[in-house]
C-alpha cells in the first residue's frame, strides 16, 4: 500500500543527508577497507648454541634460537642441515667418566638481551544498531508507532574520531557527516524486508569494514492506541544490539513469519502450556517392560511381538505416559530461550525420534531423546563450530581441537564421536527406570546445538544449490523443514533434491522439494509433516 511512497522518503531523506555532507565534511561516501597494522619493539632473549663432535671438540654447526632450553629438531635442521640434526637427535645420553662418547652434544655458549620488530594487528571500527522509539519483543515484534534505526560507530583507538557513518538504503547512499550516530527513520518495507549497508569513517584515515542489517516494517492493520500496536518490526545484523531474532534467522538472512510464527515455532512462556497426552505405544512398552506399569489384567503382558504396547497396554499405562511425556517440558524451554531454537519444535522431534523414550531400543547406536547418530554428531562437530570448541577439550587436548574437527585425526574424530555418543546415551540397567535421565538437561542442549548446525549445513546447501541466500529463497517456515529433512535424512537426501527443485521452479519452497526427494529419502516426507503438523 505504501511502497511507492517510501520509494520517495528514502531518496529524499538520502538526497539531504548525501548533501548535508559534501557541504560539511567532504566524506567520500564509500568504504575502504583495510588491516590496520603497527610496528612496536619487543624484548627477548637470543641463546646461542654449539653442536659439538664428542669424539674431536669441534664445534660443528651454530644454532640460534629465541626461548629458553634446547633448540628443536627442526631448528637445527633449519640452521645445520638435515643429516646434522638426525646425527644430534640420534645421539644417546653419554656419562664422559664411564666410556667414551659418539656423536654430537649441544652447548649454550651465550646468551644475550635483544629487541626484534613486531608487526600488531590494530582493531577497526565497529558500528552497532539499535532500535530508538520502540524496543521490538519477540514473537511478535510490535510497535505502537515508527521507530528509528541507530547506527552507533565506535573508535577503538585513542586520539582518533569517527567522522562519518555512511551507508546504502536499498542501494541509495547515505552520509551522516561529523558524527558517530547516524538515525535513520523507518517506514514501512516490503515483506522481503529492506537492505541497509553501512560503515564509518576515522581520522585514522581509514573505514570500518561493511556491515549490513536487514531490516522488515510492517503496518499490522490495527490503529495505535494505548495497548495497541500499529508495527511488525525485525532487524537481522550481526551488530543487532537489542533482543536475539529468532533461532537461525541470522544464518539464513530469513524473517520469521509477520506477527507471530505457527505454533510448532513457538515457546511458551510457561512449560505447563506444552503439556501433551498423546498415546504413545512405544513408550508404553518400554514402560511395560520396566515393570512400571501394572498389566496383569492384560492378554500377552500387554505388549506387542515388537517391543510396543498393545491396546489394553496402553491403556494401562496411559497415565504414566502422560505424565512421562510432559516431564521434559521444562528443560526444553530452558534450552529453547538460551540457544533460540524453538521449545515446540523440539518437544515435536523428541515426539517423532524417541516418544521420549532416551534408551537404546528400536535402532541400534541411535541415543537420545532426539536418537543423535553417528553422522548426527558429524553434522554437529563440523557446523557448529562453538560447540566443538566447548566439547572437544572434555576428550581431547586443547592443541589438537584448536586445528578444528576436520583437522583432527580420522581416529581423533572417531573418539570425538563415541564421546559425544556416550554424553546422549541413557541406557542404565541398575537404574529403577532403565534409564539415566540425570544428565537430561545436557542431552536436550545437545539436540538444540545439533538442530543449529543443521540450519548451518541447509545453509550452505541452499546456497550451493541456487548462488543465493537461503532467506532470499525460501521461507523461514520451510527452511526450518528443510532443516529437519537435513536432521533426518541427511545432507545427501536433501542437496539432491534441492538441486532439482530450483532448476525446475527457481524457488526452493517446502511443497516443491518434498516432491523431488529419490524413494530412498521419501520417508523424510512424513516426518517433517508429522512434527510440523
Amino acid at each position: 500500500m505504501v511502497s511507492a511512497k517510501r520509494v520517495v522518503w528514502v531518496a529524499g531523506m538520502c538526497a539531504l543527508l548525501v548533501l548535508g555532507a559534501l557541504a560539511g565534511s567532504g566524506g567520500s561516501g564509500t568504504a575502504q577497507n583495510s588491516t590496520r597494522t603497527t610496528i612496536i619493539k619487543e624484548p627477548y632473549t637470543e641463546y646461542s648454541w654449539w653442536l659439538i663432535d664428542w669424539v674431536t671438540g669441534g664445534i660443528v654447526c651454530r644454532v640460534t634460537v629465541d626461548h629458553a632450553g634446547l633448540p628443536t629438531v627442526s631448528e637445527v635442521g633449519n640452521a645445520c642441515g638435515k643429516s646434522v640434526a638426525d646425527a644430534w637427535w640420534l645421539t644417546p645420553t653419554c656419562n664422559i667418566n664411564k666410556g667414551p662418547c659418539y656423536g654430537l652434544y649441544a652447548f649454550l655458549a651465550a646468551t644475550q638481551p635483544k629487541e626484534r620488530e613486531v608487526v600488531v594487528e590494530l582493531p577497526m571500527p565497529e558500528i552497532w544498531v539499535t532500535l530508538e522509539g520502540c524496543t521490538p519483543t519477540p514473537p511478535t515484534n510490535l510497535c505502537q508507532g515508527l521507530p528509528t534505526l541507530v547506527l552507533t560507530a565506535q573508535e577503538p583507538l585513542q586520539g582518533y574520531q569517527i567522522t562519518n557513518v555512511n551507508g546504502r538504503f536499498d542501494g541509495v547512499p547515505f552520509i551522516c557527516p561529523n558524527t558517530n550516530v547516524c538515525r535513520l527513520p523507518l517506514r514501512v518495507t516490503p515483506l522481503q524486508g529492506s537492505t541497509v549497508d553501512f560503515w564509518a569513517d576515522s581520522t585514522y584515515g581509514d573505514s570500518s569494514q561493511v556491515f549490513t542489517a536487514q531490516v522488515r516494517v510492517i503496518d499490522s492493520g490495527v490503529l495505535p492506541q494505548p495497548g495497541a500496536a500499529g508495527w511488525y518490526v525485525d532487524v537481522i545484523s550481526s551488530q543487532w544490539t537489542g533482543q536475539a531474532p529468532a533461532s537461525c534467522a541470522k544464518i539464513w538472512e530469513a524473517f520469521p513469519p509477520v506477527g507471530a510464527p505457527p505454533s510448532w515455532l513457538r515457546t511458551p512462556d510457561h512449560f505447563e502450556l506444552m503439556a501433551s497426552e498423546m498415546p504413545y505405544y512405544y513408550l508404553a512398552g518400554r514402560l511395560i517392560s520396566q515393570g512400571l506399569v501394572d498389566v496383569s489384567a492384560c492378554p500377552n503382558g500387554g505388549m506387542l511381538p515388537n517391543g510396543y504396547a498393545d491396546v489394553c497396554g496402553l491403556d494401562k499405562a496411559r497415565p504414566l505416559v502422560a505424565e512421562w511425556q510432559n516431564q521434559f517440558d521444562h528443560q526444553i524451554i530452558e534450552v529453547a530461550n538460551e540457544t533460540g531454537v524453538p521449545a515446540q519444535l523440539m518437544k515435536n522431534l523428541f515426539a517423532q525420534e524417541s516418544q521420549f523414550w532416551p534408551g537404546e531400543f528400536r535402532v541400534p547406536f541411535e541415543y537420545g531423546l532426539g536418537q543423535i547418530t553417528d553422522q548426527g554428531a558429524d553434522v554437529i562437530l563440523i557446523w557448529n563450530p562453538e560447540f566443538f570448541q566447548q566439547f572437544c577439550p572434555m576428550a581431547l587436548s586443547a592443541e589438537a581441537c584448536s586445528r578444528g574437527y576436520l583437522g583432527l585425526s580420522v581416529d581423533n574424530q572417531a573418539l570425538l564421536r563415541g564421546a559425544l555418543a556416550q554424553q546422549a546415551k541413557a541406557d542404565c540397567p541398575d537404574c529403577p527406570t532403565g534409564v539415566d535421565l540425570s544428565n537430561v538437561r545436557f542431552t536436550v542442549s545437545l539436540f538444540a546445538q545439533t538442530l543449529l548446525a543443521n540450519c548451518a549445513q541447509v545453509s550452505r546447501s541452499v546456497y550451493t544449490a541456487s548462488e543465493r541466500m537461503a532467506g532470499r529463497v525460501a521461507s523461514y517456515e520451510d527452511l526450518w523443514k528443510l532443516t529437519l529433512a537435513n536432521y533426518h535424512a541427511g545432507p545427501g537426501c536433501v542437496s539432491y533434491a534441492l538441486h532439482q527443485a530450483y532448476q525446475s521452479t527457481g524457488t526452493l519452497a517446502w511443497e516443491e522439494v518434498k516432491t523431488r526427494f529419490t524413494p530412498s529419502c521419501q520417508g523424510v516426507v512424513p516426518y517433517v509433516d508429522q512434527i510440523t503438523r
